[in-house]
């Protein structure tokens, strides 16, 4: 028994440590998932911006959308608790898109927090849109992203990642994949359906799994830790 319980103690600790390294990668920096980066196709982005500050709370995020190869449409998801605006800016060159000559298209999406509904310290919030359509495959879309505080500070996510290394603060990115084959239904059509992101359901597993792991190493130890209890009587 005495050295069961050290051991156990031991790998509790280590099985603590993994979930907690594990949701401290998950929720670093300002991160976009995109459902689907299919070129040509309507895609959901979802941002994932977490809290990095003790004693200040974000209370507005700004995603700067690309105008070099713009999205010609742009819904947003509601987040209860938050109001959310979008800006147009005019094109460097106009788009033709089903014989329509565009000049002007959504720049920036705004969110910000009522009263209580701030990001507080070690909390995250996701933010969805719908947009297209996606450029050609290959091409890499930067969403600079502002995160504002309530003390003030504002952190600009915007730096590109070069040769492989990441900066402090990088920017928000997805790199557009293959066409999608005939027959698959947009993306958006699966968003306005309220369809659930795949960084939530990523988080989600990644605690369940954490949970689930700590629960097994638990079951075990009191298992072990009952076989070496002498029963009464003496007999063993």
């Amino acid at each position: 028994m005495r050295t069961v319980l050290p051991r156990l103690a031991g790998t509790v600790t280590l099985t603590c440590a993994i979930v907690a390294g594990t949701a401290g990668v998950a929720s670093a920096h300002v991160r976009v998932t995109p459902s689907t980066t299919a070129a040509g196709a309507y895609s959901q982005l979802t941002f994932r911006v977490p809290n990095e500050r003790d004693r200040a709370s974000t209370t507005k995020v700004r995603v700067t959308l690309p105008q070099t190869d713009p999205f010609l449409a742009v819904s947003v998801r509601p987040v209860p608790g938050w109001t959310v605006t979008t800006a147009q800016a005019p094109l460097p060159r106009p788009v033709t898109e089903e014989g329509t000559t565009i000049t002007r298209a959504v720049r920036t999406v705004t969110w910000t927090a009522s009263s209580g509904a701030a990001i507080g310290p070690d909390r995250f919030q996701e933010f969805s849109i719908v947009v297209g359509k996606l450029p050609g495959v290959g091409r890499t879309v930067a969403l600079p992203t502002n995160q504002t505080y309530s003390n003030g500070e504002v952190v600009r996510w915007d730096q590109p990642t070069t040769g492989g290394k990441e900066p402090e603060r990088p920017s928000p990115a997805l790199t557009v994949t293959a066409a999608e084959s005939e027959g698959t239904e947009p993306a958006r059509e699966a968003a306005t359906a309220g369809s659930t992101t795949g960084s939530t359901t990523d988080s989600t597993a990644r605690w369940i799994g954490g949970g689930g792991l700590l629960a097994g190493v638990v079951g075990i130890g009191a298992g072990v830790a009952g076989r070496r209890r002498p029963r009464e009587g003496g007999r063993s």
